[in-house]
């Protein structure tokens, strides 16, 4: 029997597992969880996770993101950024929610909004 592909949901979750290394560019509908190593920009319209082993270095615009990890990165954030503890994040964010633990490093700028928007990247900075 032939599988139907049209109700299946658009958008799965998307792992770059502990000891990957990935370089290039993500765009995605699904959740991703980073616990390598992103050298790239990220672009989502969902939930972003940076384990506490992860990387990113590039930008990313998501609807909301969760660091354990690090990031060096520019990040648009429709909806909440979330550092934990062990976080350490350089670089400039523009969210909706911001929540920071105790002990999360954070070096940039931050502007909060209601509902930045995640544009295709001409006019951004």
């Amino acid at each position: 029997m032939a599988k139907n592909y049209e109700h299946e949901e658009i958008g799965g979750i998307n792992i770059i597992a502990a000891g990957t290394t990935f370089t290039g560019d993500i765009i995605s509908a699904g959740d991703s969880r980073i616990d390598g190593t992103l050298k790239g920009n990220i672009t989502s319209n969902s939930k972003i996770y940076i384990g506490k082993n992860g990387v990113v270095e590039g930008n990313i615009k998501c609807h909301s993101i969760e660091i354990e990890g690090k990031a060096v990165a520019d990040i648009i954030a429709i909806e909440s950024l979330t550092l934990k503890a062990s976080a350490t994040l350089t670089g400039n964010i523009r969210i909706s929610k911001i929540a920071i633990e105790p002990g999360a490093n954070f070096v940039g700028s931050c502007i909060m909004q209601t509902s930045p928007q995640i544009s295709d990247g001409s006019n951004e900075q």
